[in-house]
């Protein structure tokens, strides 16, 4: 059963009663009490230019536990050799910008419409919202931008305009020993690549929820 989400009023149906593929709930609104409560309810927004805000909780979650992480011999000598520079929260708008604009495979258009963007933007000013920015030269060559949850990154997108500059955005992410999950939501084959794996949902919330030490 899809839910319609009533108007003014910040609630979300059970993560639980979703559809197979995750839709939750449709309608509301990408304020920024909604957007928190739903990030730590474990449900995420993704539609497309004009189509209504869509509300998900995949059955499975894709995630990477920092200490799993996949780095390949020749990733470990890019970061030894420091190839890029890698910051944290320098350029949050740019990098958004570049992951709406990244084309995505089997995908036409993108899902970070400009109403998507505005609305991570204003997390990101209150503290929501975090960016990794990955540099080449002084120029902005990948990076990934996502919440931080209770101890846990959700990860949002990922951009890449110079050969292993997300997947060392998300390496660099992973060893920061500051978050216990990444979540990264749905899977891909890059993503499996660097040791993510799924979850059920039931696992993924319990993670999430558990007070943080």
């Amino acid at each position: 059963m899809i839910f319609q989400l009533p108007e003014g009023e910040l609630v979300f149906p059970n993560p639980a009663l979703a559809e197979e593929d995750g839709l939750l709930a449709i309608g509301g609104d990408l304020s920024k009490d909604r957007l928190v409560l739903a990030y730590e309810n474990g449900i995420f927004p993704w539609f497309s230019e004009g189509d209504p805000i869509c509300w998900f909780a995949p059955p499975e979650r894709c995630v990477i536990f920092p200490e799993k992480v996949k780095v390949s011999k020749s990733m470990r000598k890019i970061i030894a050799d420091q190839v890029f520079t890698i910051t944290m929260d320098q350029a949050f708008a740019d990098v958004i910008v570049c992951c709406a604009k990244s084309p995505r495979k089997d995908q036409d258009g993108t899902w970070i419409t400009t109403a998507m963007q505005n609305a991570y933007i204003n997390l990101h000013k209150y503290g929501w919202a975090h960016s990794i920015e990955v540099w080449y030269e002084g120029e902005l060559a990948g990076g990934l931008y996502g919440l931080v949850i209770n101890g846990v990154f959700v990860g949002e997108s990922m951009f890449s305009l110079k050969s292993n500059a997300s997947k060392t955005a998300l390496i660099w992410l992973c060893q920061q020993n500051k978050y216990r999950l990444i979540d990264c939501q749905v899977p891909n084959d890059h993503l499996m690549s660097l040791g993510a794996e799924m979850i059920p949902r039931e696992d993924y919330t319990a993670i999430l929820q558990f007070p943080q030490v």
